[in-house]
């Protein structure tokens, strides 16, 4: 059913005059299949270029960040030297997503492309309904773009962890106040801004340092890789130890069976030969 809004027309001819408007939602999901599924369940059914609209929603979405904080280069940090260190943005920018070609990091076309299409949605609208995923990065990707689009609607979350028909119905019933996840948004803008600060002037310090612009350092990245390294280091510099497994062999009802010690194998050939003498004795039974 349709939400109507009553506003009265002037016209010269016939006085006022009571037309039907009906009132748009927005509902933003993080990536194209969810949306989809969104639609489908609130009665959205006709297809536009990045958006479903129907029943009185418009329902569109993200192509994971659409929006990242601005590169150095866009605070003036054009040189990679140890004097323009620490580098510290006050206030950080937001820009559409960048990629890295041939010639340097550009703006993600499709990714510009399916902004505008969420600005046009929003600004259709009356009100917002945020269905990104439901954490912090969920959170942090619809934030930038509200932000970035200069966007002042009100907006309700979605808050769901399945995407089966019963739990959006559910979720569409129960919308929260999206003020009550100011905190997430934080958290996650915190974490974001604090990456680029550790990342940024740690990549450009070490480039100074070594005077080379081919490093990349990141809070993610580099412990992840010094665990890859100190793993591939173990495996090349393994010397390999023989050793001997603890067996003896079990005749009951003229039946055979294994029996293996459960605990290690006695390690170092040195060892070997009296470590097992030293335990068959206390088994008993003919050792084999």
């Amino acid at each position: 059913m349709y939400n109507r809004r009553f506003p009265f027309h002037h016209t010269p001819a016939s006085g006022k005059r009571l037309d039907f408007i009906r009132i748009m939602i927005a509902i933003i999901a993080e990536k194209p299949s969810v949306g989809q599924d969104i639609a489908r369940v609130v009665g959205a059914t006709e297809k536009k270029d990045g958006y479903i609209v129907g029943n009185g929603y418009m329902v569109t979405w993200a192509l994971g960040h659409l929006v990242s904080l601005a590169l150095p280069d866009a605070y003036g940090y054009t040189r990679t030297a140890a004097e323009d260190l620490p580098m510290i943005p006050d206030p950080f920018r937001l820009v559409v997503r960048q990629v890295r070609t041939d010639r340097g990091m550009v703006t993600d076309i499709a990714a510009g492309r399916q902004l505008k299409v969420i600005g046009e949605v929003l600004a259709g609208c009356e009100s917002i309904i945020v269905a990104t995923d439901a954490g912090r990065e969920g959170e942090l990707i619809f934030r930038w773009i509200y932000s970035y689009l200069g966007c002042t609607k009100p907006f309700k979350r979605l808050w769901i962890s399945s995407l089966t028909d019963e739990a959006i119905r559910e979720g569409m019933a129960s919308l929260k106040e999206g003020t009550g996840y100011d905190s997430l948004y934080a958290a996650a803008d915190s974490r974001a801004k604090a990456d680029w600060l550790v990342g940024m002037n740690a990549s450009r310090a070490l480039a100074a340092a070594s005077g080379s612009v081919n490093n990349s350092i990141g809070r993610v990245q580099t412990p992840t890789l010094a665990m890859i390294c100190a793993r591939f280091k173990e495996n090349r510099n393994f010397v390999s130890t023989p050793y001997w497994c603890r067996r003896r062999r079990c005749c009951q009802q003229r039946q055979r069976a294994p029996a293996v010690h459960p605990h290690e194998g006695v390690q170092g050939q040195e060892y070997g030969g009296s470590g097992i003498q030293e335990y068959y004795p206390q088994i008993g039974g003919n050792n084999h």
